[in-house]
């Protein structure tokens, strides 16, 4: 239990009503999920206003509520206006859960693409060096032998708080977190000073209905990394950098590949032989040595590199992050899922445009007899999006199997026609499976020496999201199966 006024500590607000001297039992921003004594804070967000479901909260026991705007309130309640609310949870979980990241190593890394593979090769480089590092993602919330679900790249502030208490209190001297630009436009990281801050690349993705308005949101929301941390990394290959860096006044160190960099690739070969499917490649300036990472394709030299450089800041072991690099795997992404003499498949979650044409590109340049991809596009989507996933993966392919992804509430047959407009456009091979598990067997089953088969869009996900229900679907299951039946 906390003084309320000890959690409002460093929040501009006004008190409406009640007082500020009561016990609070915890802080919540979903009604459904109010205890009594908790506080209840009224989010706004895309669909929802928070401000509607105050009188449930009260209904439930909650004492104290935290509203942006003047709402009728009916009951003995205090009541707090807040200028931004989102702002405030942000400080307030904060101050309830003590400053957990003050006492923590807090690495943040943000980009259009490689901040999943980038910050697990992190966490793995820290770990085999010794150091006791918690990760938040895209695949959830990592600690020792915790693995917990998240719905958001980054989660809201307050479970950010949460689980870096918990990451405390398990021995965690460091985190690693991917920080996305919709995090910093819902302000979820507001009020964290990061000790890296650190850049993958921009590109010009996520534009569009619920993510941002523009371009130069976009950018401006990644901005907000930098000009919160002590000290920057960047790959210095990326666009946009005088954008995304504007303002930064505290040292920033380089990597790439192209460019001059403090850590520069002089030579990168790849290697697809029975043994091993990935890169090798030599570096010069901060670190000079030659590594080997399992995560086949150039963009995973740049994550690599990126991982590399954040570890030597860190004081990691060179040959702890090198042993680290060379054994690394990142769940549904450039996965090595299946190896045998005749063919290898591999799961990928791209499902952005600059990041399937990387896909493609990558796998192409390994020189596999075929290039065979799987893949389905999400509904509820803008079209657009299929007509160019049908054109970026057809025109890389020798045989597109297109099926199932997330039709949500659309039909797959309708979403597949819209794919196939891209297909035809570049006159590419296809044929149209619509059970995903089928379109995978079918894929394995009519394999060809030499093949290589790119499961594309489900990555890490256990689930197909079908007309509001999540039903159970993991590519790595289907894989096993295939396994089962090979040998």
């Amino acid at each position: 239990m906390k003084k309320l006024k000890d959690i409002l500590n460093g929040i501009s607000y006004s008190v409406l009503s009640g007082s500020l001297d009561i016990e609070i039992n915890d802080i919540k921003y979903d009604s459904r999920k109010v205890e009594k004594n908790d506080i209840f804070i009224a989010l706004t967000g895309y669909s929802t206003d928070g401000h509607e479901y105050i009188p449930e909260a009260i209904a439930r026991g909650a004492t104290v509520i935290i509203v942006s705007k003047m709402v009728n309130i009916i009951g003995d309640v205090t009541v707090i206006k807040v200028d931004d609310s989102r702002i405030a949870l942000a400080y307030m979980s904060a101050n309830y859960f003590d400053h957990p990241a003050s006492k923590l190593k807090v690495i943040g890394v943000t980009g259009t693409t490689g901040k999943t593979t980038t910050t697990h090769m992190i966490r793995e480089m820290l770990k085999k060096s010794g150091m006791k590092c918690g990760l938040i993602g895209s695949i959830g919330i990592k600690y020792n032998d915790t693995i917990i679900h998240t719905d958001n790249t980054t989660p809201e502030s307050y479970e950010i708080h949460k689980y870096f208490k918990e990451m405390l209190d398990n021995g965690m001297t460091h985190v690693v977190m991917e920080t996305s630009s919709q995090a910093f436009k819902l302000n979820r990281l507001a009020g964290i000073t990061f000790d890296l801050g650190v850049l993958t690349n921009v590109t010009t993705d996520h534009i569009g209905p619920g993510e941002h308005e523009s371009h130069e949101e976009y950018v401006a929301c990644k901005n907000k990394l930098f000009l919160n941390s002590k000290e920057v990394i960047s790959n210095n290959d990326s666009l946009y950098l005088e954008s995304v860096l504007k303002g930064v006044e505290v040292p920033i160190t380089t990597y790439g590949i192209n460019k001059p960099a403090d850590l520069k690739v002089t030579d990168i070969k790849l290697i697809n032989d029975k043994d091993f499917f990935g890169s090798e490649f030599t570096t010069e300036g901060l670190i000079k040595d030659t590594f080997r990472t399992c995560i086949p394709g150039e963009f995973n030299v740049y994550n690599s590199l990126c991982a590399l450089l954040v570890c030597y800041k860190l004081g990691v072991n060179e040959e702890k992050a090198k042993e680290a690099l060379l054994t690394v795997h990142v769940r549904g992404r450039m996965e090595t899922s299946l190896v045998t003499p005749k063919f290898k498949v591999l799961i990928d979650y791209a499902h952005t445009e600059d990041g399937m044409k990387g896909l493609v590109k990558t796998l192409r340049a390994y020189k596999p007899k075929r290039l065979v991809s799987v893949f389905g596009g999400g509904g509820n989507r803008p079209k657009e999006r299929r007509y160019n996933l049908g054109e970026i993966i057809g025109g890389s392919s020798d045989l597109c199997i297109i099926t199932m992804d997330n039709p949500r509430f659309e039909e797959i047959s309708s979403i597949n026609k819209d794919i196939k407009v891209g297909l035809d456009k570049v006159g590419a091979k296809y044929i149209e499976i619509p059970d995903r598990a089928d379109a995978i067997k079918y894929a394995c089953e009519n394999a060809e020496d030499g093949d290589l088969i790119l499961l594309v869009g489900k990555g890490h996900e256990e689930y197909q999201d079908i007309k509001g229900v999540k039903y159970p679907f993991s590519e790595l299951e289907v894989i096993e199966e295939i396994k089962k039946n090979l040998k």
